[in-house]
């Protein structure tokens, strides 16, 4: 039954006129380069092959794409603000990062602040399934990270995230 319906949504994204598709992409990662070329190589035999065009996209993008889709991320731990569905998604990617332990909060504030002072951007970490604690410790350690290194990890943990919302739209 789940495979008919991801087969059904599936169709339904090779079949949308693209200005469709490119907007329901858009809730999946905001990089102009790579909506358009997902959507240009369609149509897609299946998921996994929207999937794997969607990481080899990510791999081969100049950074300035890379720092349009991460303008649309918030920091970890503070609230997506909006209705639509990058914002639903983010609230629910990011649940684990929202602590009732004041100092691991606080903590994670502070680190958010010394990582955009470090790398001038936002903390991407693909959050789904980590604690806050685990995202803390994540934070600490990329921090030491040199430049060309962070750059490819962040890079990473953003293609993780557009593959769960990826996944979730097909």
């Amino acid at each position: 039954m789940q495979q008919a319906a991801a087969s059904a949504s599936l169709a339904t994204f090779n079949a949308l006129p693209a200005d469709a598709a490119e907007e329901q992409l858009r809730s999946c990662c905001a990089a102009p380069l790579w909506i358009h070329t997902v959507v240009s190589r369609r149509p897609y035999a299946s998921v996994n092959e929207v999937l794997t065009a969607s990481d080899e996209i990510l791999a081969s993008v100049g950074w300035a794409e890379i720092e349009l889709a991460l303008a649309a991320h918030p920091r970890i731990g503070q609230r997506a603000a909006g209705s639509g569905a990058e914002a639903r998604w983010s609230r629910q990617e990011q649940s684990a990062a929202a602590t009732d332990d004041q100092r691991v909060a606080a903590e994670l504030g502070d680190g958010n602040v010394a990582y955009e002072r470090r790398f001038d951007r936002v903390f991407l970490i693909c959050a789904t399934g980590l604690s806050a604690a685990e995202i803390l410790t994540a934070l600490r350690g990329r921090l030491e990270n040199d430049d060309e290194t962070e750059a490819a990890v962040t890079r990473a943990e953003l293609a993780k995230i557009v593959r769960i919302r990826l996944e979730r739209i097909l």
